[in-house]
């Protein structure tokens, strides 16, 4: 439970530290979960109350909390958001006291899934939680099939014309519906859609919400699932201005080792051939002279990260040309 600060007038700050760790299993983003002793109960992210008497940085605090809660080292990590929207938690009750429970969400990046010290600790694909976000085997079929249909009945439940208009066309840009483009960085915009219109399990927390209809996708307790959809949009956005991919692979790499990363992270196929000439443009890797011999195919070239070309021309990410015109 987040540390309880009072304030004037009854008010009462509660702050916790939280976090999206990701690490890459296989070609499958890994997100850190915790699960509570009762197992009823949903998992959620590692997080801890902030103690001021002892961390002198969020991030510091961060790092300890993770540290204790899995026996987990984080290598980078950056702060994400700050959460704070009132009835956060299920065991926020109405009482006298105004209570405003705040998380400071970050990112943290490992670079590799590493052995886990806690029983209650867990990795698990992002993708369980976000089923819909995974384009790299084409549309999802419950896009069209479940979400689709469950939107159409939400939009058409108005009784107001122009909110009717605003719902479709939110609706069309979030999930690329009758012909609008999917954007692989709004995952948070998408389920922030879903749990509005009654489809994601979370909205049971709001009395004036109804779940109409439960979609696949795990849940996450209190509002994790919506700190985890803020740290994929980040993520997906940042590897294309920043080479933070480099954070997720080991030292050495092949070239297939980072494409395979890189789409698992945006959920979507680049084009090989187009992606290589850009990436060949940025310097970012350079060849060690080695090669993978586990392939299973022809000996492949190993490359590293060359950190020194980043930092003086300061090049930016790696580009993202997709493979298929579907997502356009």
């Amino acid at each position: 439970m987040p540390r309880a600060v009072t304030m004037p007038d009854s008010a009462v700050i509660a702050i916790e530290l939280s976090a999206v760790v990701v690490a890459m299993d296989s070609a499958t983003p890994a997100v850190l979960l915790t699960h509570p002793d009762d197992r009823c109960r949903a998992p959620m992210l590692p997080a801890g109350d902030f103690d001021p008497r002892q961390h002198r940085t969020f991030e510091l605090g961060l790092r300890d909390r993770v540290a204790r809660q899995t026996g987990l080292a984080l290598d980078y990590v950056e702060q994400l958001y700050t959460f704070g929207d009132q009835g956060r938690l299920e065991s926020d009750m109405p009482d006298q006291e105004i209570t405003r429970h705040i998380s400071i969400g970050h990112l943290g990046l490992v670079s590799h899934r590493q052995t886990l010290l806690d029983e209650h600790a867990v990795w698990a694909s992002w993708y369980d939680h976000f089923p819909w976000e995974d384009y790299r085997h084409g549309r999802p079929a419950m896009i069209d099939m479940i979400i689709a249909p469950a939107l159409t009945r939400w939009i058409d439940g108005s009784e107001d014309t122009a909110q009717r208009d605003a719902r479709r066309q939110r609706a069309q840009l979030a999930f690329g519906l009758n012909g609008a483009r999917w954007v692989d960085t709004r995952v948070l915009e998408r389920f922030e859609l879903l749990y509005e219109a009654g489809l994601a399990p979370e909205a049971q927390r709001h009395a004036n919400t109804e779940v109409v209809t439960t979609l696949p996708g795990q849940p996450l307790m209190s509002d994790h699932r919506r700190i985890l959809a803020t740290a994929m949009d980040r993520l997906r956005g940042k590897l294309r201005y920043r080479p933070v991919v480099f954070d997720l692979l080991p030292e050495h790499f092949t070239l297939s080792q980072l494409q395979l990363t890189i789409e698992a992270i945006i959920g979507c196929r680049l084009h090989k051939q187009n992606f290589r000439r850009a990436l060949d443009r940025t310097g970012l890797v350079v060849p060690t002279g080695a090669v993978d011999t586990t392939t299973g195919g022809r000996p492949a070239e190993r490359f590293r990260f060359c950190r020194e070309q980043w930092r003086q021309q300061m090049a930016p990410g790696v580009q993202t040309p997709l493979a298929h015109s579907e997502y356009q």
